[in-house]
């Protein structure tokens, strides 16, 4: 599983909210479309109101390479270039192995990843 996290910083809220506008359907499309795609967000940080927050979830490596020669990834592209995007910061991880936070009656877990 490969976790892509990253953050879009834009010049003005104005901005931001025009690109989480213009780019809903792409992410929608990315989603449906797309083999090992399991999600695909680009959402505004509550905290910070010129960015956006990116979280993809891809079942492997070759699904994100092909990602990138989709063509719902050229979309994105291009409709983020007419969003005036100051910074972006992006990082990818691969994940080997995974557990729910809280237990099965939504108790907090005391530790994580023990055999």
């Amino acid at each position: 599983m490969i976790v892509v996290v990253a953050a879009l910083e834009f010049h003005t809220r104005a901005d931001r909210d025009r690109a989480i506008e213009l780019t809903a359907d792409v992410q929608m499309a990315t989603r449906r479309e797309e083999t090992g795609c399991r999600d695909y967000c680009f959402a505004p940080d509550p905290a910070v109101p010129t960015r956006i927050q990116v979280y993809e979830l891809w079942d492997d490596s070759p699904s994100l390479a092909a990602h990138f020669k989709h063509e719902n990834y050229v979309k994105m592209v291009e409709l983020l270039g007419r969003a005036n995007i100051k910074e972006s910061i992006n990082q990818a991880y691969l994940v080997e192995r995974g557990e729910p936070v809280y237990g099965p009656n939504g108790e907090r877990k005391e530790a994580f990843f023990v055999d």
